[in-house]
């Protein structure tokens, strides 16, 4: 079973999954085009860290980056072994339930343009294409997409 659960980032399990997801990021897209928020900034007080596990491993990170005008939708990130597994869809269900709990009525994300089964997984929770927000530059790499709450 996927237990997924606001965790700190600064947990042993969660950091390597961080560092998993930004090497990741570093190896597919140019440093201008990469705009994951570091570790430490994970623990701001607008900001909800979960982490997806089955029973003592953690194999899934998500956030909820609160804003006046929006929810913003960061650092999903699924082990390769457990993706396909709805790991990504349990974290966004809960990022969706605590925006709802937070009162915005908007989550919005940006994600990379290669990422497919990204895309494929946000569309199938309503999420569509919308143009560049908050302090992102429209960049050849980006995808920005919301979801009315």
């Amino acid at each position: 079973m996927i237990i997924v659960e606001r965790t700190d980032p600064h947990h042993s399990q969660a950091t390597a999954l961080l560092k998993q997801s930004h090497a990741l990021m570093q190896s597919l897209f140019p440093p201008e085009d990469n705009f994951y928020l570091e570790i430490d900034d994970l623990v701001a007080s607008n900001i909800h860290f979960f982490t997806a596990r089955v029973g003592d491993e953690m194999i899934g990170t998500g956030a909820l980056m609160v804003t006046p005008r929006y929810g913003e939708v960061k650092s999903m990130f699924v082990t390769e072994a457990a993706r396909g597994k709805g790991v990504a869809a349990a974290l966004l269900r809960q990022i969706e339930d605590t925006a709802r709990e937070e009162g915005v009525s908007l989550l919005k994300l940006e994600t990379g343009n290669i990422l497919h089964a990204a895309h494929r997984l946000y569309a199938r929770h309503g999420f569509t294409e919308c143009g560049v927000f908050g302090d992102y530059a429209l960049g050849k790499s980006s995808v920005f997409m919301e979801k009315p709450l």
